[in-house]
């Protein structure tokens, strides 16, 4: 390990410890997986409240590390999220510029954020989603999997803003999809990119564990 190398890692340490401290017993009723999930997000934000803003269904992690050890893809909002996700067996996939997701969205009258859900889902998109800007987004994957018209294994839903993102996370968690969300309008981009990485990061564990 080289110097350069070495103080990152032991920088990378540190941070940790000091978000475990800051956190305390915020995360006590989660499982360590999901700790790590959320330690993370506090680390990428330096905000302590995300502790207690994150809520994830019972299945969310066992589904989200499945989906991803099958190298199924990931489905984002924005190219934002998309470019900051790691490298996995996958691909990563975001459909806002599509020409078809513009037509989509002129023809139904919908955000081209919407209109990107319903054209992966037409082009037999499945695998997770990761939402981390457009509520409308949110919503409309909510709708296609209710109608049975999009294969989904888990959805990060954070969208961020003070317009429909909390209504369109509090919808999704009283559906069966297993999700993560963060309460409230406070969400974003680096919440989506880091509970993704840390899922990807906990895949490659596991792989590590048990490579059968």
């Amino acid at each position: 390990m080289g110097a350069s190398t070495k103080q990152g890692h032991d920088i990378a340490l540190k941070s940790r410890k000091i978000v475990r401290s800051l956190i305390g017993d915020k995360t006590n009723h989660l499982s360590a997986k999901e700790k790590t999930i959320v330690e993370r997000i506090v680390h990428s934000t330096a905000d302590v409240e995300y502790a207690e803003l994150c809520q994830l269904s019972k299945d969310f992690v066992q589904n989200s590390l499945l989906s991803l050890k099958n190298n199924r893809d990931i489905l984002t909002d924005i190219k934002m999220v998309s470019v900051g996700i790691n490298k996995h067996s996958g691909e990563v996939k975001c459909f806002i510029d599509h020409p078809e997701t513009i037509k989509l969205a002129k023809e139904y009258e919908i955000t081209r954020a919407a209109a990107a859900m319903q054209y992966a889902a037409e082009s037999n998109f499945s695998g997770m989603v990761v939402i981390g800007n457009a509520p409308t987004a949110l919503y409309k994957v909510i709708e296609l999997v209710e109608k049975g018209l999009m294969d989904v294994d888990s959805v990060i839903g954070v969208p961020v803003g003070f317009i429909g993102a909390a209504e369109a996370k509090n919808a999704l968690k009283n559906t069966k999809i297993p999700y993560m969300i963060t309460k409230g309008p406070k969400g974003g981009t680096p919440i989506a990119v880091a509970a993704t990485n840390a899922l990807i990061g906990l895949n490659q564990d596991n792989l590590k564990e048990d490579p059968l």
